[in-house]
């Protein structure tokens, strides 16, 4: 039984506090956790002052537990699952495909970041209606800045199929396909993550190929300020549970990013060195000044 007293140490977000609550809860160790409602653990969290940071800490200890659950697998396992199990999803753009050698990964976190303007939720929205429309499964489309437009993936749908009432009759089953989620605080989305990964081992919803956050870096921004280790581990713990969705469920999912300004004057991608670790694929969108016409550059690449 492992205790929960000691573990401050090496996760900052189970203090003592935390500790006092769960205690008051009869929650002592990891394994209590195991076979307490943790949908109940959370709401009593929020009658608290410090919700927040109680919330912070459930989802610390699902990660640890997640990270204990997960059995050794050796190399040539994991060579062979990704020859034979892991798809390539088209985003609907040639030259993007090309670039990356097919398109979007079955269990890879690709990124794509860029300033404003520069074309990342027309990127996501083309991405969406090509996978709902070629592929059988489900799209789930997690919008953090109420940039989700319905009208604009009609649009990509019906410029690929000339008969109007052909298309209209398609672009119904296929929109039907697309999920969406408004999400505005990392709480939320992680609460989202977590009932995913549920639904998937229960086979609720199993057929989603591809999972798209756009735009992560305004749900985890908010938490990073002060230079507190609170807002770190949050962005971590979501990191891990998108790298573990993907893996285990041979999902593909599409994060966007903003900039910040950097060293110099020059821009760099927000949420600092830490994260960018997380997404196995990084691509960089930018736009001409003054023109329509939009350049995207590989900054990384687990396979290329």
């Amino acid at each position: 039984m492992a205790p929960l007293k000691g573990l401050e140490r090496n996760y900052p977000l189970i203090d003592s506090n935390f500790q006092k609550f769960c205690a008051t809860h009869g929650i002592f160790t990891l394994e209590d956790f195991l076979v307490h409602d943790i949908y109940l653990l959370a709401a009593l969290a929020e009658r608290d002052y410090a919700s927040d940071k109680l919330k912070q800490g459930i989802t610390q200890i699902l990660t640890i537990l997640d990270c204990q659950s997960r059995p050794c697998i050796n190399g040539l396992e994991l060579l062979k699952d990704a020859e034979n199990n892991k798809c390539v999803l088209s985003t609907g753009c040639e030259r993007i495909d090309a670039l990356l050698q097919g398109g979007l990964r079955g269990g890879h976190v690709t990124e794509i970041v860029g300033p404003s303007s520069s074309g990342k939720t027309q990127f996501c929205l083309q991405a969406a209606s090509n996978v709902a429309r070629q592929y059988s499964g489900r799209v789930m489309y997690f919008d953090s800045g109420n940039s989700f437009s319905p009208k604009r993936i009609a649009q990509f749908l019906h410029s690929s199929d000339r008969s109007s009432t052909k298309a209209n009759e398609v672009s119904k089953k296929i929109m039907s396909n697309i999920l969406h989620h408004s999400i505005f605080d990392i709480f939320t989305l992680l609460d989202m993550l977590h009932q995913l990964v549920t639904n998937l081992k229960t086979q609720v919803d199993c057929q989603v190929r591809i999972l798209i956050i756009d735009s992560l870096s305004s749900l985890i921004a908010p938490v990073l300020g002060g230079g507190g280790a609170h807002g770190h581990g949050l962005m971590v713990s979501a990191g891990f549970l998108l790298k573990e969705l993907a893996h285990e469920h041979n999902l593909s999912i599409l994060v966007t990013n903003h900039m910040v300004a950097g060293e110099a004057g020059m821009s760099k991608p927000a949420l600092g060195e830490s994260w960018k670790n997380i997404p196995h694929v990084r691509l960089m969108l930018s736009r001409r000044h003054g023109t329509n016409v939009s350049s995207i550059s590989l900054l990384k690449h687990t396979y290329l």
